[in-house]
Parts: structure tokens; sequence; C-alpha cells
């Protein structure tokens, strides 16, 4: 008996212009104890598809169709789309429980992970305090979290970002649900947690018996670990196959187009050798755009605690026209390098020379003038503007600041050659950043980070949240635009493909130092230092087959590091 089928479901949603069709005719089943993906585009439905098991769609949605589950046992079958809201708090949590894709905002700031773990074993039956906090500490410790008894009563800020998922995972299963629906859980994570969190996926399924929906953008995450995966354009199923097959032999033009918009290590090799020998006599003779030599950052202890050195004595150059690939995992320092190059963060040891300039010790009224050569694209582009302006107007700001125009008006035609340059039609200035999609954002924010025309351009992870083929979509114009303007870029990420496709060179930080620095063929292609290695292998290929390779030789490191 399967434990979820859904049959023919149809979700639209209530809006000003009428009703918008999410998901149409979509017909799935879940075995007991098997993995399905749902992949696809932003937009193409799979979200929604997912909260329809546990009955969380808004009240602006109308759900036709039926969506059946089934408890573990296979005693108790309910229709999720009739259910009402006391029969819908009976079955999640005990039957079906949800891992959402940023656990920062699934956890509440000011409860304590135990506590938020044990309301749920409340709110499903009597439990004294002493039993739920022990089953509390009990399932940490089945997800990996050390010390579970002391860090019971610890708070979400106090845990790193893999810690946080794995709490999240730990709330869907103290309950023992027979189905946990994961919306990309691996979405924000560098590749090491990501390895880290997939194996406590496959833990859920062999050792708790969970069957698993997983919602993810992430192709060599659903060739890690999906048994069945089924593939949604424009709310749709368009192919089901197992991952074997799929990935072997797509049928569907859209899924095979959606496996060639996949980034690969080493496919970047050749575009940068052909680079770097096209320019070598320039980088040669010429000055250049930062440079690092024995680079400290350190962040003040407070409450009479040590001082925390997030960077320690290191040294890299970037060169006018060259892309430096910075890489490493979370709380390796990238970001702070990156803050420090733009004079967000102080840079307090050794040297750091940007566009000539010191900045160990350099005053904000020295360093403003330069900061109008330097472009910036952050992480999010969704809380990176202002949600009360318009795109144009966002993205002439740069341009009002720094005395380049008096107004929005006036700086409006560099603003629509701005959105044209990254293709975006120039009527999208008159819309607000929540009426763009998430790659539409990334585009406006580089289309801002490049009115002042930068010398140097820092992109601090710009395409972590895209799914495959709008982040290929962004990595292409990045590249465009980066030939056509000639600026130099630090570009931050912990996706090893992605830096190998658009870098020069690749720098890989462990801990605050760096550890290993090259070009793609020599840092990928060959790694000596242990922390690369590791890194590399942590990467999901999108290829079943040579994942399992990969994940056995990951394991081997490990051991050979213990």
């Amino acid at each position: 008996m399967s434990i979820v089928s859904i049959e023919r479901l149809g979700v639209s949603f209530a809006t000003d212009q009428g009703a918008v069709k999410a998901v149409d005719d979509v017909s799935l089943r879940v075995e007991p104890g098997e993995v399905l993906a749902i992949v696809g585009e932003s937009g193409s439905g799979k979200t929604v598809t997912a909260k329809t098991i546990l009955g969380l769609l808004p009240e602006t949605a109308t759900a036709s169709g039926a969506v059946i589950l089934s408890n573990r046992e296979g005693t108790h079958r309910h229709d999720i789309v009739t259910l009402d809201g006391a029969a819908l708090r009976a079955v999640r949590g005990t039957d079906v429980a949800m891992v959402f894709q940023e656990p920062s905002t699934a956890l509440n700031p000011v409860f304590t992970v135990g506590w938020q773990i044990a309301e749920g074993l409340r709110a499903h039956g009597e439990f004294s305090k002493a039993e739920a906090r022990e089953r509390a500490i009990d399932i940490l410790r089945k997800v990996g979290i050390p010390d579970p008894e002391e860090r019971v009563d610890h708070y979400p800020h106090q845990f790193s970002g893999g810690q946080k998922q794995r709490i999240v995972i730990a709330m869907a299963l103290v309950l023992n649900p027979g189905l946990i629906v994961a919306d990309e859980p691996t979405t924000a994570l560098d590749v090491t947690v990501q390895a880290e969190i997939l194996d406590l996926l496959r833990r859920c399924r062999d050792e708790f018996g969970s069957a698993i929906v997983l919602i993810t953008h992430n192709m060599g995450v659903v060739a890690d670990l999906a048994d069945r995966v089924a593939v949604m354009y424009q709310g749709r199923v368009v192919e089901e196959a197992d991952a074997r097959t799929l990935f072997a032999s797509p049928q569907d033009e859209y899924t095979k187009a959606l496996l060639a918009a996949v980034p690969y290590v080493g496919h970047g090799t050749v575009k940068a050798a052909a680079r770097a020998a096209a320019r070598t006599e320039e980088w040669a003779t010429s000055t250049p755009v930062v440079s690092a030599q024995g680079l400290t950052i350190e962040y003040p202890g407070r409450f009479g605690r040590a001082p925390f050195q997030a960077v320690r004595g290191v040294d890299f150059l970037i060169r006018p026209g060259e892309v430096l690939g910075l890489v490493g995992e979370s709380g390796s320092g990238k970001t702070t390098i990156g803050r420090a190059i733009a004079g967000l963060t102080k840079a307090t040891g050794g040297s750091l020379q940007v566009l000539g300039h010191e900045m160990v010790g350099i005053r904000e009224r020295e360093f403003r003038p330069v900061r109008s050569r330097i472009g910036f694209v952050f992480q999010d582009p969704a809380t990176s503007f202002n949600p009360l302006l318009t795109i144009a107007d966002c993205v002439a700001e740069p341009l009002i600041i720094h005395g380049r125009a008096r107004d929005p008006r006036s700086a409006r035609r560099r603003v629509d050659e701005l959105l044209e340059a990254v293709q975006l039609p120039r009527s999208y200035g008159d819309r607000f950043p929540h009426e763009l999609s998430g790659g539409q954002r990334q585009r406006a924010s580089l289309a801002r980070a490049l009115a002042l025309e930068p010398e140097l351009l820092i992109a601090d992870e710009p395409t972590s949240a895209l799914d495959v083929s709008v982040q290929a979509r962004v990595l292409e114009l990045f590249a465009e635009l980066q030939r056509e303007f000639g600026f130099a870029s630090l570009f931050i990420s912990h996706d090893l493909a992605v830096v190998d496709l658009l870098a020069d060179r690749i720098a890989v930080l462990y801990r605050g130092r760096l550890v290993e620095e090259g070009t793609g063929e020599e840092v990928l292609g060959a790694p000596k230092d242990p922390y690369t290695q590791r890194l590399l292998a942590s990467l999901p290929v999108p290829d079943p087959v040579a994942q399992a390779e990969r994940r056995e030789h990951l394991w081997a490191l490990k051991e050979a590091e213990r």
C-alpha cells in the first residue's frame, strides 16, 4: 500500500487578475521507505504539490482531486484535500512531517530547541516535562547534535546552519512519521554540510523507515538520494522514472534541458586556460586591483572573551579583468574577506591593498570615493532590495548617492540601459522587488552593482538560491557582462562547479587560512590539500552511478582523517 497517493491533483490560487492554476492534473505515488524527488524550475508547482500533502495551502488556494495519506501501519487512510483543521492537526507530525527550506525561519528564536521539539510531543499526547526532555535529547543524539544533554537547552542562534537543519529534521522525526516532506533541505548549505544532511536523510529512510518526498533544484542531490524522480513543468508532471533511468536516458525535452543546465567540475578549465593565455602579458605588467599579504581580520571579543580571528595570514592577488573564485565551507572567512575589500569590515592586520588604497587603518572618509569603483552583488537579492522602492529606484540609488544623477527621474535613461544589459525589459523598472522572480531579482542586483561601471565587482554567493536553469542563465549573463565591461571580480561560492565555470583562478579557504590556490585544472583537477580533496568529494554530481562511487570515496577520506 502506498504511503501517499496523489490522484489528479489540481491547485489554483485566487488573485486580483483571476484564478491562477499552479498544479494541473498531477498524479504521484510514494511507497513505504522510498525517496521520491520532485524537480523543476521555480514556479513549476513542486512546493505547492508538497504542501498539499500536509494541508498547508493558504486560504486563497482551491484544491481538487485527492491526496490519500496512510499511516505507517496502514490502518488509517485520509484524503487530505477534504480534512478540516482539527483532523489535519491530528495527522501532521504523526503520519507526515515537513522539513522546511530555511531552518532559521522555521525555528522560533525565543524558545530553546528542546522546548520546540517537545512542542510536537505535547500536541499529540500526554508527556511529562521530564519525558519530553528525554525524548528531545534522544532525537538530537540520533540526528548527530554533539552533547545533546547540554545543547537541548540552547537557542537556535547558538547553532550553525547545518546543525539548525539537523534540529528541524529532529522535529520532523520525533513522532516517527511514515512520510517526511523535505523542501529544499540543502539549498543554503555548503557542500561538506550538505553531504552530512544527505547522509542524515538517508538514515531517516534506512533506520527510521520513513518515506521521503524531496523537493529540490539540485540535480546532484537527486542523484545522491532519490529512488524515483518526477519532473514538473508549468504545474504538470512531464516525466517520471527511476533515478538511474532518468539521468541516463531522459525522454522529455524539458528534462533534457534541465540536465544540460547543470554545471560540472571541469567544464570551465578550457575557457579559463584560453582567457589566461590571452592576458598573460597584460597581467605581468599591470598593478593588481586587490593585493593581500598576511591579511588578518579579527573580531573583538565581548564580555571578557578573547578576540576571534576570522581570517589568518592570507595572501592573494586579483589582477585587472581577472575573476578569482573563493571557495570554502561556512565560517571559513570567504564573506569576511569580501566585506573587507568593500570596506564593510575592518582589516586589522597584515596588508590589504584595494585599488591602490591600504585598507588596514583606513578611515571611512578616505575610502568613500573609492567605494564608487566597487560593485557588490549580495547573496539574497530579496533582502538587499528596499521593498518600498521600485526596481528602477533601487538601481538608480548608487548613481544618486555618488552624484552621477540628481534623482531617479534623471537617472532613468541609464537605468533602462542597465536593465537591458542584464536582459530585463525596461518596463520591469516600474515593478517592485516582490513582483520579480528570484532569477530576475538577481539580474536587477547585477544591474545595480554595475551602475557606476566598477573596476572591481564582489559577488557573494549570487546563485546559491536559484534553480539550475535560472542559475545557468545568470552565470552566462555574468560571464558576458564581465567580458563586456572588463571588471575584475571576487566570486564567492560554495559550489565548486559554478566557480570552475567562471573563475580564472581558484583560492580555497579553511578556517580562515588559504590552503590552496591555482587554476581550476590545478585545484579541482589535482587537489593537494586534504581539505580540498574532501570538499571536492562532497560535491554531488548529477549521475547516480558516479555519485555512489564519490560517496564511497568521501567516506574513505573521512575515515583516513580519523
